[in-house]
């Protein structure tokens, strides 16, 4: 397996988290379904460099600068999840050109709506302190855990991909209604 490669299995997973991290629905419709209060908080949007396993993923250099676009989403005013997605510059011209205006709605709303987007498999990531996802996810946490369970897929729309990564923050687990 390539270093870079994140599984399509995560051997190690606490059984608390399978459900959340193996759901291929929405997961902000999930969310919402167990809290009073779903909202989206935005953290940045923009051009940014990307790891180099997204890069490697989206097939751009790795240099090069990417659309990126970064969420806090919170149940009942707690984040629960930070999603991080990315995709190449010229997709915001052309298929993806709706991320530069979400604001403060979710990906999801757009992701599981349009008839024209197709996802791949899941990966999964079990991210430790040194990861970056890991640490713009743990600012959110008073005492963050040694480790934070991720999944990501690739979204295609028009043959322009959009990785979308998704760290579970142990807030999460309240909502196992």
């Amino acid at each position: 397996m390539n270093r870079h490669d994140w599984p399509t299995i995560l051997p190690d997973l606490p059984n608390a988290y399978a459900p959340w991290l193996h759901d291929h629905d929405s997961l902000t419709a999930r969310i919402a379904q167990r809290c009073a209060k779903f909202s989206v908080q935005p953290v940045r949007g923009g051009l940014a460099r990307i790891a180099y396993d997204e890069s490697s993923v989206l097939k751009i250099p790795s240099r090069q600068f990417a659309y990126s676009r970064e969420v806090f989403l919170l149940a009942d005013e707690q984040p629960v999840v930070f999603a991080h997605s990315a995709c190449a510059t010229k997709s915001l011209l052309g298929a993806w050109q709706a991320m530069r205006s979400l604001g403060n709605r979710s990906l999801g709303s757009v992701l599981f709506t349009h008839p024209l987007i197709t996802r791949q498999p899941l990966h999964y990531q079990a991210l430790r302190s040194t990861h970056p996802l890991y640490q713009r996810a743990a600012r959110a946490l008073k005492n963050p855990p040694a480790v934070l369970y991720a999944r990501r897929s690739l979204f295609t729309l028009r043959n322009a991909p959009l990785l979308v990564t998704e760290v579970f923050l142990p807030e999460i687990l309240r909502l196992q209604k």
